[in-house]
């Protein structure tokens, strides 16, 4: 498995498994959005409802370097804010080919678990500082049709395991917001 691209749901979870990192994952519909994510949530029980779930963006600066900002889905990020904070140039999104040939998913499966296919470490993880307060994170195992969660110390095992080292900053305020 290490050789090839991880691209499927199932792919990943056996990744997972095989490093020793506890989750749970939910399947459910496709969610696009974040509002259409809290709406299917309600429904869940109280338990899976715990920790931060999680909006990401694939962005490129000028310069070509690569970041996955990493949020709780209800921050609000203003994205002309953020090259300075993050040490880049004019940010805008990633195209969708640049995604797929980096990180192995499409758009609205965005997520810090497609790390797992960045071998190279173009990409540079940018976590916002209070994503980490909380003991249970939530993201979309490479499918926006489900949801996995991990301890915050699973997930920083799992950047280790990918050989991704994250900028953690509170992006709002070093944003001036």
């Amino acid at each position: 498995m290490e050789t090839g691209k991880i691209t499927t749901k199932a792919e990943f979870l056996a990744w997972l498994a095989e490093k020793g990192i506890a989750h749970e994952t939910r399947d459910h519909p496709a969610l696009h959005t974040v509002e259409e994510a809290q709406a299917h949530r309600a429904g869940w029980p109280a338990h899976e409802r715990e920790g931060a779930f999680c909006k990401n963006l694939f962005l490129k600066d000028k310069k070509g370097q690569l970041f996955l900002i990493v949020t709780e889905e209800d921050r609000a990020l203003k994205l002309n804010s953020l090259s300075k904070p993050i040490g880049s140039a004019r940010l805008s999104f990633g195209n969708p080919e640049l995604m797929w040939d980096i990180l192995g998913v499409r758009p609205g499966s965005v997520t810090p678990f497609a790390l797992v296919n960045d071998r190279q470490r173009l990409v540079t993880p940018v976590l916002d500082a209070p994503l980490l307060e909380h003991e249970r994170l939530n993201f979309h195992p490479l499918d926006n049709q489900a949801t996995t969660a991990v301890s915050r110390a699973g997930f920083m095992q799992f950047l280790r395991e990918t050989g991704h080292e994250p900028l953690i900053l509170d992006l709002v305020a070093a944003a001036g917001g």
